[in-house]
């Protein structure tokens, strides 16, 4: 089988891009779909329409409703065609993205993904993460092309909450761990195929990145400003781990997340924050030495990513909820399989009740 490396037709980062989005979507559609929620548009909607002036593209604006599910990608589908859009543009965080691309895929236009926040790695990805309506993770759509342009405005992204950045480094955390095994198992990647250097490049770069400015900006948007680590984040939350997953593989961290996502008591936390566990199980899973899964936990709880169920909102833990985790992590179609040994129900169930003890511990010891 082939090595494939995939990407974006065009990564934008930048002061002020945003008010820039007029004339770069002109140079792929006439009349634009922007997908926006309400509070999305109450702070930038105002930029956003005057970009567009003067421009040969056109626009309108639609709601998100709150899920990337069978249901919302229709609906919107049914906006496309009503309103004659041959253009899709999403505008704000990661499930927004996977509408918008879903969309796009199906009606055959090119998609502009233009992120308010750094909290995931969606944006790059020839990726849809589909869930039912009520929230529980339903099937990735594997998408034929990457959007044509993704944009990050980091005055935007400055000024949003904290936690979200740091969700976006908890979701990055995994990008090397997975890319690992799955180059130990030679397994096939979201791409179609085995993985290349390169890609292998970008995950170690990701996580590279990760430890030396991670907590730099952390404490710099904290203090209300952007600077060349938090702009060095922004890039490796999005570009190096968007490439880096897609083109190196997903592995066991996310689908613990996806298994996670049938306790109800979970479903306020941030994608990042539930994949920052699921690495610690990984690495468990992984058993590998002390020293790297004490550096992960310790990362994360400086950042303030969860270590624990408790922390995950999970407060009253039964084994007949793990197990039911353990088991949706371990279905047939997701990616826990690219490990490069068997996992078992069980298996995931001892390395989740694991990851929480170690998570408690270093908790005291901190």
């Amino acid at each position: 089988m082939a090595k494939v490396l995939i990407s974006p037709g065009k990564y934008v980062q930048g002061a002020g891009e945003m008010k820039k989005l007029g004339v770069y979507a002109e140079g792929y559609g006439t009349k634009a779909l922007i997908l926006i929620s309400e509070g999305g548009y109450r702070r930038i909607g105002k930029d956003i329409e005057n970009s567009f002036a003067g421009t040969g593209c056109t626009f309108i604006f639609d709601y998100f409703h709150g899920e990337c599910s069978k249901h919302e990608i229709e609906r919107l589908r049914g906006v496309m065609k009503k309103n004659t859009c041959n253009l899709v543009i999403g505008i704000g965080g990661g499930k927004i993205f996977d509408t918008a691309k879903a969309v796009a895929h199906y009606e055959k236009t090119a998609v502009l993904i233009c992120p308010t926040i750094a909290s995931t790695d969606a944006p790059c990805s020839a990726l849809s993460v589909i869930y039912t309506d009520e929230g529980v993770f339903e099937e990735y759509l594997f998408l034929p092309a990457n959007p044509n342009l993704v944009l990050m405005d980091t005055d935007i992204i400055a000024k949003s909450p904290v936690r979200l950045t740091v969700a976006g480094m908890g979701d990055a955390l995994a990008t090397y761990f997975e890319a690992r095994a799955c180059e130990q198992s030679d397994a096939v990647s979201c791409a179609g195929g085995k993985v290349t250097g390169a890609a292998m490049a970008l995950a170690k770069l990701c996580f590279e990145t990760l430890m030396e400015e991670g907590v730099k900006a952390k404490l710099a948007l904290e203090a209300g400003v952007c600077t060349p680590a938090v702009e060095k984040i922004i890039e490796a939350n999005t570009l190096l781990s968007g490439i880096g997953f897609e083109s190196a593989g997903l592995a066991g961290a996310h689908a613990i997340h996806n298994g996670l996502t049938v306790l109800e008591e979970c479903h306020h936390m941030y994608h990042g924050e539930k994949v920052a566990f699921g690495t610690i199980a990984q690495l468990v899973l992984e058993n590998v030495e002390a020293a790297e899964l004490q550096e992960i936990i310790e990362f994360c709880i400086e950042l303030g990513l969860p270590v624990t169920l408790e922390e995950l909102g999970a407060a009253e833990i039964t084994k007949e909820k793990i197990m039911a985790v353990a088991k949706a992590a371990c279905a047939e179609n997701d990616t826990l399989h690219n490990m490069p040994f068997e996992v078992t129900p069980d298996k995931v169930y001892a390395a989740i009740i694991a990851a929480d003890a170690y998570g408690h511990y270093f908790l005291n010891e901190s």
